[in-house]
């Protein structure tokens, strides 16, 4: 069973740059599709972005296209998630997941998560 810890989260001022970093252990690393989601106060958690296992493809949800970019190491089994032009918005619980599927992982379906990491954004 992969575990992941994530990891990169903070204080911010509105305007600024963060990289989450998620390292994977204990599992094929490179035959998982990987994604972030966000959990903001008192909302839903909610899909942010995917990346096969290979890196050959990525999905974002929309309100974050343009703005943040997830990529893969597959030599340090670690998935990152650079988040640019930050704003208040964007403060939750960023968590990573791990899933046999990149097709089905937007939806929440995934085999690991992990404890999440917290990112708050000053206005």
């Amino acid at each position: 069973q992969v575990q992941l810890v994530e990891s990169g989260g903070g204080l911010v001022q509105a305007g600024g740059s963060l990289r989450l970093s998620c390292a994977a252990s204990g599992g094929a690393f490179s035959s998982y599709a990987m994604g972030w989601f966000r959990q903001a106060p008192e909302k839903d958690r909610e899909f942010v972005a995917a990346i096969s296992g290979s890196g050959g493809m990525t999905s974002y949800a929309d309100p974050v296209k343009g703005r943040f970019t997830i990529s893969r190491d597959n030599n340090k089994n670690t998935v990152y998630l650079q988040m640019n032009i930050l704003k208040p918005g964007h403060t939750a619980v960023y968590y990573c997941a791990a899933a046999r599927f990149f097709s089905t992982i937007r939806g929440g379906t995934a085999d690991a998560w992990g404890r999440g990491t917290l990112v708050t954004v000053s206005s």
